[in-house]
């Protein structure tokens, strides 16, 4: 079992009030002030329509390590341990969305750029973990990207993830042992991902941890990428190969 899920686990089984095992699970902040904050919050985030995207947009941003100007929240978001969030001007959540923030070793641990989309249903999650998305890049629905024991997720500027894709930092358990379960072997340092600027990620595409895509780069519908990709290439299938590159001839 990785040290994030242990931990986690631990807080919410362990020994202490509801309360405070709820303020460091969820809330990440053991401030009652700040608990007060976000649980009206929490009310807000279920208003549906014009009216609940005002009161999210007016209230939802002192929430957040850091929110920039005209940033639009859908309603039904779900944040964890928001002040490790970091929100650039003009971004937007969609409906369904969950950022996990859960890393108490860093007060950066889910960075957005400027007008960065998240469609519906997408989910950022970190265990241990940092995620930092630039700036224009658009995650398309049902899009899960995770990192988890000091593996980082790194994806650039002007960026679009089809939809149902999976971007892994830190998935891969040891297995070298026999005599304990799998869960216990820990976690891989594989490193994290990189995502270059001006990447298309097709949809339902896999990007495993350990692997850079170069900057210019196309990765075809359902393709599986276990290994780096050099810039401008064209790659599909599982695992993926490059077929092709976007380089001009001279």
């Amino acid at each position: 079992m990785d040290d994030g899920v242990k931990k986690t686990q631990q807080a919410i089984t362990g020994k202490g009030s509801a309360l405070n095992k709820y303020q460091d699970v969820i809330v990440g902040n053991r401030s009652l002030l700040f608990l007060f904050y976000y649980e009206c919050c929490v009310w807000l985030g279920v208003i549906p329509g014009a009216l609940g995207m005002l009161l999210r947009q007016i209230f939802w941003p002192r929430l957040f390590g850091s929110c920039g100007k005209k940033v639009a929240f859908a309603s039904g978001v779900v944040l964890r341990h928001p002040k490790r969030i970091h929100l650039g001007d003009f971004v937007v959540i969609s409906e369904g969305c969950i950022l996990d923030a859960r890393n108490s070793e860093t007060e950066q641990v889910i960075v957005l750029g400027n007008d960065v989309i998240l469609s519906n249903n997408v989910v950022l999650s970190c265990k241990k973990g940092t995620i930092s998305i630039g700036d224009s890049t658009g995650v398309n629905s049902g899009t899960v990207i995770q990192s988890t024991n000091n593996c980082p997720v790194t994806i650039g500027a002007d960026v679009i993830i089809g939809q149902m894709s999976f971007v892994i930092g830190g998935g891969s358990y040891n297995i070298d042992r026999l005599d304990i379960p799998i869960r216990m072997q820990g976690i891989k340092d594989d490193g994290g991902v990189v995502i270059e600027d001006d990447v298309w990620l097709g949809g339902n595409v896999t990007v495993l941890g350990g692997v850079t895509i170069g900057s210019g780069s196309v990765v075809a519908a359902a393709a599986v990428v276990t290994k780096s990709v050099a810039a401008c290439s064209i790659c599909k299938g599982i695992p993926a190969q490059v077929t092709g590159t976007r380089k001009e001839e001279a």
